[in-house]
């Protein structure tokens, strides 16, 4: 059955073709192979899907004759004719159909929410319970304008215990234009993969002894420290202080910050001399005891503090997606500890940050949401009231444009969004930052104001990479793998014309390292040529060639990764350009 129905005009008639594809989909499907029992064959962003349950396997190499009759049965011009079932009828149908699995959702549908009929759609032969909408006529479908995709497994209903289904996924599209720039973005996107390429470039990998939780190569952990020492760097500028809080703490504590009733089944837990624990899936609550460690004085407001936090989250094998998706993650997160008055200045302060730091990594096109207060929250409407126009006058102050979210909130309080878009266009929620009343109250944080009082202060929960890990996913991807120089692993490689300037390459290589350049000889017995398409494959930056002249003038050769012309320089000079650009975090020109 269909979820709900696209708004726009434009969107519900691409959502009636996808899912009317889906059923000409099954249809073809049940023909080739007899016997075949149905799941679920919704529409979805870029096309359509359909489980099922085969008595024979089908894979891609099935596809052809998959399509071919799919596009028979719209040529045949089939009517999408709708009849409502009460539940007798629609489960004497159900079981006349030989659809186990139909039959046990349309049972729950009446149980469970009480309807008193069900939907059926017929376009000839094939019937399918389904709440449409579909288009009047198969003629109406474009012939080609969709392509098969490929063939996973899913459970049936999402869920492990449950049986699993073969599913076969689509593209579909208004036009044959539009279907062959998503497929070649498609590709594109493959080329960048992170998983690929994080293999290629020995980044890191998963391995079945710890599913879910990346192992970091060597290459990998110098791009991720290159990462996040820029991230302290640009933190200690902007007046943030770091700290470190235990990855496992009491399960009492979680109790009380509220995660253990909302959040449990996300959680690890143990025991310790029978004392129950829970190891963290966020630092919220570790960095408040921090806070209240101590009197706090409206002197010392704002504080920002900051934590490159290791956090742990249980998620099921089947969404675990690369570094996207993992049990295992570093959050880049910060909290401010502020007077009500200081809200609006600590919010500009942190979207300043958050674009140079975006800025820097390549990321410059940013869209930024508000959401404001949702039907279920804490604390009053003043508060609300008050919280939502510092906000907006923040993002009025950084004349940044926004949309807005009305009751979108967290419960705590609003919060702005970031979305990052990458240079396939792709677009990546990272950043956020978000006011909370919650957690001041329940840890009862105070802070002696100017008049003596306690008061409570306002907590910013603040983040602008999020997943250090997915971040990094997101920025192989954004860069195919081919890292501005100071990112990269190796910045430099030297590659000798022949062995008899092998010392020549090995100065070079010395003062380079001597300046603090990540820079190496390949040393192997492969051909000049062959070298250079290995440092070329390996997205290596920056390529020296050194011989007989460049030994005889002290000069090296450089040849940049993406870029055809060579140019000849002092060593010194090359050596000067790295430094600079590495220190600046700019490509070298």
């Amino acid at each position: 059955m269909a979820d709900g129905i696209a708004q726009s005009p434009e969107a519900e008639k691409l959502y009636r073709m996808r899912h009317s594809l889906a059923h000409v989909l099954a249809q073809a499907v049940l023909e080739i192979r007899p016997g075949a029992t149905l799941g679920f064959g919704p529409a979805i962003d870029d096309g359509f899907y359909y489980d099922f349950i085969l008595p024979e396997a089908l894979g891609e190499d099935d596809f052809p004759a998959i399509e071919k009759l799919m596009k028979r049965i719209i040529k045949q011009g089939q009517a999408f004719e709708c009849e409502d079932l009460s539940r007798e009828a629609a489960m004497a149908r159900l079981d006349e159909m030989g659809e186990p699995y139909k039959r046990e959702y349309a049972e729950a549908l009446f149980d469970e929410r009480g309807i008193e009929q069900l939907t059926f759609y017929r376009n000839g032969p094939f019937v399918d319970m389904c709440e449409g909408p579909h288009v009047a006529n198969t003629r109406h479908l474009p012939k080609g304008a969709f392509k098969l995709r490929s063939v996973a497994g899913a459970y049936w209903r999402g869920d492990s215990d449950n049986v699993m289904m073969t599913r076969i996924y689509a593209w579909a599209f208004s036009n044959k234009i539009e279907l062959e720039a998503h497929v070649k973005a498609h590709n594109e996107a493959l080329k960048r993969d992170h998983r690929r390429l994080g293999k290629d470039l020995d980044l890191f990998s998963f391995q079945p002894e710890g599913p879910g939780f990346p192992f970091w190569h060597p290459n990998g952990m110098v791009l991720q420290n290159e990462v996040l020492a820029f991230w302290r760097e640009a933190h200690q500028a902007d007046g943030y202080v770091e700290v470190k809080t235990p990855i496992m703490l009491s399960d009492a504590l979680w109790h009380k910050s509220g995660h253990y009733e909302n959040y449990k089944e996300n959680m690890y837990f143990t025991n310790i001399d029978e004392q129950g624990f829970a190891v963290k899936p966020m630092n919220c609550p570790g960095g408040v005891l921090i806070y209240k460690d101590r009197r706090r004085s409206y002197r010392e407001l704002p504080m920002r503090v900051a934590e490159l936090g290791l956090v742990h989250r249980h998620e099921l094998s089947g969404v675990l997606h690369g570094l996207f998706r993992v049990r295992s993650f570093t959050q880049d997160d910060a909290h401010i500890y502020c007077e009500p008055a200081q809200i609006c200045d600590e919010v500009v302060r942190a979207i300043h940050l958050l674009q140079k730091i975006y800025g820097t990594f390549g990321f410059d096109d940013i869209a930024v949401e508000l959401s404001t207060r949702p039907p279920k929250s804490i604390g009053t409407d003043q508060m609300w009231n008050n919280a939502e126009e510092q906000l907006r006058n923040a993002l009025d102050n950084v004349d940044l444009p926004y949309e807005l979210n009305e009751g979108d909130g967290a419960f705590y309080g609003p919060k702005i969004d970031f979305h990052i878009r990458d240079c396939m266009k792709r677009s990546w929620q990272c950043g956020t930052i978000q006011l909370d009343f919650a957690l001041p109250e329940r840890f009862d944080c105070t802070y002696q104001g100017a008049d003596g009082a306690a008061h409570r202060p306002v907590m910013l929960h603040r983040a602008l990479l999020g997943s250090i890990e997915r971040f990094i996913g997101i920025l192989i991807e954004h860069h195919g793998g081919a890292f501005p120089t100071w990112l990269a692993p190796v910045q430099v490689r030297a590659i000798s014309v022949s062995d008899k300037y092998n010392a020549y390459a090995e100065k070079v290589i010395a003062d380079l390292q001597a300046q603090g350049v990540r820079a190496e000889l390949d040393q192997s017995t492969e051909t000049m040529g062959k070298k250079i398409r290995n440092a070329v494959t390996g997205k290596i930056p920056n390529i020296l060639i050194v011989g007989e002249r460049e030994e005889e003038t002290g000069t090296v050769t450089w040849r940049r990764y993406g870029v055809r012309e060579q140019e000849t320089m002092s060593l010194d000079a090359f050596c000067g350009q790295m430094v600079a650009a590495i220190r600046e975090r700019v490509d070298p020109r």
